[in-house]
């Protein structure tokens, strides 16, 4: 696979994992196609153990998911700010302390977002835990499965 098709694939996993934030795009799917067509392409044994391995944790994201609470963000009021500051912690997070830096960075996003818009710790922290009582658990559930995902491929491709 060339350099210009591994950029490719790269901007569908990347739009994939923007896609998990925000509602009604598939983002999931999307990461698993990006991953699905490198695996295609990629004579190596390890591209097809990629795959079986994000298809697993997908179907696994998805079980969690279905046991979580609905997502009811907009009755929160969970805003498109929100998603951003919620996406770019659990990315820091996410590559600060890995793997499961996700998780705290995604909750500080969201807490900074509430913080900057509230002014007050003890109403922004409510506005947190409101935000993932209300759907944010499982927008992280599947964020962190694309996350995993994301950092197998890219072990894949640049650990030759």
């Amino acid at each position: 696979m060339g350099a210009w098709e591994l950029l490719l694939v790269g901007v569908v996993v990347l739009l994939g994992l923007c896609g998990v934030l925000v509602p009604g795009v598939p983002g999931s799917l999307l990461v698993w196609a990006g991953v699905m067509w490198w695996a295609l392409e990629e004579p190596r044994p390890v591209a097809w153990w990629v795959l079986v391995g994000s298809t697993t944790v997908l179907l696994l994201s998805r079980a969690v998911r279905w046991m979580l609470a609905p997502r009811r963000l907009e009755l929160s009021g969970a805003s498109p700010r929100m998603a951003v500051y919620a996406g770019v912690g659990a990315l820091l997070g996410f590559v600060l302390v890995p793997v499961v830096g996700a998780i705290p960075g995604f909750v500080g996003g969201i807490y900074l977002s509430e913080r900057l818009r509230l002014g007050r710790h003890r109403e922004a922290l409510a506005a947190a835990r409101t935000a993932m009582r209300s759907g944010g658990s499982s927008v992280l559930a599947e964020l962190f499965a694309c996350l995993l995902i994301a950092g197998a491929w890219l072990g894949a491709v640049f650990g030759r």
